[in-house]
């Protein structure tokens, strides 16, 4: 008996064949038939049964047999906003491992230390499906194109608002006293979470956020990398959530 294997299908309900990029994966590489059976994810909640009912080269047909809305694995919505690291890799690593764990949300900002000024978004997009569907989940977090660093905190989020910075541990600049995100965010609410560059965010960008109502919290007494440090931050707002 084959394994049932996982497709993204925004369109599945309306559509009756796969995207052309998972339709050559399901029959080009993974080698499926009519007869055989798929699971759908539409990323916004929803997963469909289905069989093939034909393919080609290039396409993949299909029938729902069966709709299955889920429910969320989390309370409220979990969005980390962070500084891109130099190394794309990295990055790339943060977007897959923080999907497996669950989040609604991720937006690229453009810090005073910033080491990268642009980000191509299309292969983190991938990514995130990818990890989607590896993880079985049924949503697909929302990805947004980067964001100067004053801009993004100048706009209105629903919920509490938080950023995590470095000062006051081993220098002596001193902002807003902070405490472990641990022991602050709230059980079922919405959150969102800043992570600088490695070389962390200017105090202006700090002094500028807490004016802004973001709250200053630790993420601990490690010194983190920056994708380290977002993808704890996106574990400890799972986990509360």
């Amino acid at each position: 008996m084959k394994e049932v294997r996982f497709f993204y299908a925004p369109d599945a309900p309306a559509a009756i064949e796969l995207p052309e990029e998972e339709a050559v994966h399901a029959v080009r590489v993974l080698r499926l038939e009519q007869g055989d059976e798929l699971m759908l994810a539409d990323g916004r909640g929803t997963f469909y049964k289905a069989v093939i009912t034909e393919t080609t080269k290039k396409r993949c047909l299909y029938r729902i047999t069966e709709t299955m809305p889920q429910q969320r694995q989390w309370k409220g919505h979990l969005h980390i906003a962070m500084a891109p690291t130099k190394n794309m890799d990295r990055t790339e690593w943060f977007a897959e491992k923080a999907t497996e764990i669950g989040f609604d949300e991720l937006t690229f900002l453009c810090c005073k230390f910033s080491e990268r000024k642009v980000i191509k978004t299309e292969r983190i997009d991938k990514i995130l499906v990818s990890a989607m569907k590896q993880s079985h989940k049924a949503e697909k977090p929302k990805l947004n194109e980067m964001l100067d660093f004053m801009d993004f905190i100048a706009l209105d989020f629903p919920g509490d608002k938080y950023i995590c910075h470095c000062y006051g541990e081993e220098n002596e600049v001193k902002l807003g006293n902070k405490r472990l995100l641990k022991d602050v965010i709230k059980k079922g609410g919405d959150a969102l979470v800043l992570v600088g560059p490695e070389g962390d965010f200017s105090v202006d960008e700090v002094a500028a956020a807490e004016k802004a109502g973001f709250i200053p919290v630790s993420l601990g007494e490690s010194r983190l990398r920056t994708e380290t440090a977002a993808l704890v931050a996106v574990h400890i707002m799972n986990l509360f959530n």
